[in-house]
């Protein structure tokens, strides 16, 4: 099992919550770096901190929660060796791991219930990488 480091703006701060409290119910470990609160914050702030974390090692990955999902990512993919999705459907989830190896998955909570969060945290965390002829692309982002 890869590390996990969850972290989000204020306005994903109660679909953190409950994502957490969801893993932490399956005895699945992570970190949390914040926010700690609904109060407001900026989500770059978030997404760096989270990034810098997960491109250290392979073995670790990371969810970012925000009110679309859309600054977190666009945040994230400016670091090296980051690879982060926004994951709005299974599918979606599911070929983020196979194809691209992401590292982070992006959640909106004003877009995503809290059931279809959980559901693509799941595929997130369990999908493996298919390798193969994706390798050679993933050199290239």
């Amino acid at each position: 099992m890869k590390n996990i480091v969850i972290a989000s703006d204020h306005a994903g701060y109660f679909l953190k919550e409950y994502v957490k409290r969801k893993l932490l119910k399956k005895k699945i470990i992570l970190k949390d770096i914040g926010t700690k609160s609904s109060e407001k914050v900026d989500y770059p702030d978030y997404a760096h901190k989270l990034s810098k974390i997960v491109k250290k090692s392979d073995n670790i990955v990371g969810i970012l929660i925000c009110g679309s999902g859309q600054g977190m990512i666009m945040t994230a993919n400016k670091h090296k060796k980051v690879r982060a999705a926004l994951c709005y459907n299974e599918k979606s989830t599911k070929l983020s791991r196979l194809h691209n190896d992401a590292n982070i998955i992006t959640l909106g909570s004003r877009l995503v219930s809290k059931k279809n969060a959980i559901k693509y945290v799941s595929i997130f965390l369990k999908t493996k990488f298919e390798g193969g002829r994706h390798k050679k692309r993933i050199r290239k982002i």
